[in-house]
């Protein structure tokens, strides 16, 4: 039985979803089918939306705008050749509607192909004057091409037209920072601001920007303003508690930190931040009872696990820092830093084939450090391998060509090797960067045994002659 519109509720979607649950058929507006549509695509109900454009091109065959929303959802879905099909059939009817070249933007984008998107989004600009829509998918397209200035610019336009298009807001901000454009940023919302002197999200964003120029006291007032503006602004809490961190007032980060779980469920990151606080408070107690608290909140959480290690660390418990860094290790295994700091504890616990292993790891995962090579050589001579122990110093000094140490710990080595012919040629080279013998000390202190050989002697005694 098909009823009229003015029979049933004034609103279309509670109209159309009382439609749904029985067998009566109420007929709408094609503009009416649009706002259902939408609204069940803009909250992701994608098969409501796909019946709303059935039922809706069932009632209005003809409807130009309904075949357009079938297409955004065929291309949503994927169904790129289809949707082709019907932009073909549609542009035959209407050759100047700019949603068909916004839809078939949206194809060429799902394709890669970004340079074709724009030049259609740009035909677009041209066919209409609420362009809004358009300048957002020309900065997403800009984004996919790396194209930062034009992506912002676009981004930009969309601010203009609607100041409260947080997400817009949020893309210029992001533009800005990738150029590494803090100062234009920090102009940029300082300009919005004064416009909008009560935007909880400018002021968020301006102190973010300030804390990377370091300008801490600045961060400082633009988080407090973004607190004024919406005292419940988790954000702008957290930010400024990791200010005053920099600042030395730990006590008032923690009641910041404090604050953000207050507000709503406590988060790791809480947490680990009120953890890092008490730890500098020297309040081992309480540093402890967080970082725990922590991993109990995200046991996935890496970082709760390695603030842990180092805190058992700083206390010498080399045994229960060796088990939290292997919880750390678990969750990133890919991570170089936390395989050097497994190394350090274990060779703290004398674990030497561990630390031998673990320092491989850490250069293997792109971790060149000086002291890495040093304190892997060192292991390796202590593991007897003096002959590797050599090789990893010939590694680091690949990265480190003029590294003292590094030359005179190979020539030491060279010498518990027995070859006495590199080991001279290692010394000739790390006496002309260390003309004046200045670190020939270090070297005698950790080779003693040929501190005062005579083949030093002869080779030094050669060496100041011009040998």
């Amino acid at each position: 039985m098909a009823l009229e519109s003015n029979e049933r509720p004034d609103q279309p979607i509670t109209k159309f979803e009382s439609m749904l649950k029985t067998d009566d058929v109420y007929f709408f507006d094609a503009e009416d089918f649009e706002d259902i549509i939408h609204h069940y695509l803009n909250n992701g109900k994608i098969s409501l939306a796909k019946k709303g454009i059935k039922i809706g091109l069932q009632q209005h065959p003809g409807s130009i705008e309904l075949k357009l929303l079938h297409v955004e959802v065929m291309v949503f879905e994927n169904n790129l050749a289809t949707a082709e099909k019907l932009l073909d059939e549609l542009q035959l009817v209407d050759a100047h509607n700019e949603e068909i070249l916004i839809q078939r933007a949206n194809i060429y984008s799902k394709k890669d192909n970004h340079e074709a998107a724009v030049a259609l989004l740009q035909k677009a600009l041209d066919l209409t004057s609420d362009t809004f829509d358009i300048y957002s998918l020309l900065g997403m397209e800009y984004l996919f091409m790396d194209d930062f200035k034009l992506a912002k610019e676009s981004f930009m336009r969309c601010v203009d037209f609607d100041n409260e298009d947080y997400s817009s807001l949020y893309n210029v901000i992001y533009c800005f920072e990738f150029l590494e454009d803090f100062d234009g940023a920090i102009g940029y919302l300082n300009q919005y601001l004064e416009k909008n002197p009560y935007c909880e999200v400018a002021w968020h964003q301006l102190g973010k920007q300030y804390y990377e120029k370091s300008m801490f006291n600045e961060a400082l007032t633009a988080f407090d303003f973004a607190i004024i503006s919406d005292d419940s602004f988790i954000g702008a809490y957290f930010e400024k508690g990791k200010v005053l961190e920099k600042l030395g007032r730990y006590k008032e980060a923690i009641e910041n930190y404090e604050t953000t779980i207050t507000i709503e469920d406590p988060t790791s990151h809480a947490f680990l931040r009120i953890g890092k606080c008490y730890e500098k408070l020297k309040n081992n107690d309480m540093a402890k009872y967080y970082f725990y608290q922590t991993v109990h909140e995200d046991p996935l959480l890496d970082k709760g696990w390695l603030a842990i290690t180092n805190f058992y660390l700083r206390i010498k418990n080399y045994d229960k820092a060796l088990y939290y860094i292997n919880k750390a290790l678990n969750i990133d295994s890919e991570n170089p830093l936390y395989w050097k700091k497994c190394a350090k504890i274990n060779l703290a616990l004398k674990n030497y084939d561990q630390a031998d292993f673990a320092f491989k790891q850490a250069v293997d995962l792109g971790n060149f450090e000086l002291n890495t090579w040093i304190d892997w050589a060192n292991v390796a001579k202590t593991n007897g391998d003096l002959v590797g122990a050599i090789q990893i110093l010939e590694q680091g000094k690949q990265f480190y060509p003029e590294n003292i140490d590094i030359l005179y710990k190979t020539a030491g080595f060279l010498l518990h090797l027995g070859d006495y012919i590199n080991a001279r040629i290692v010394l000739l080279d790390v006496l002309k960067l260390d003309k004046d013998q200045k670190e020939l000390e270090l070297f005698k202190s950790q080779f003693p045994e040929y501190a005062n050989s005579d083949w030093v002697k002869t080779f030094l005694s050669e060496t100041k002659k011009g040998y």
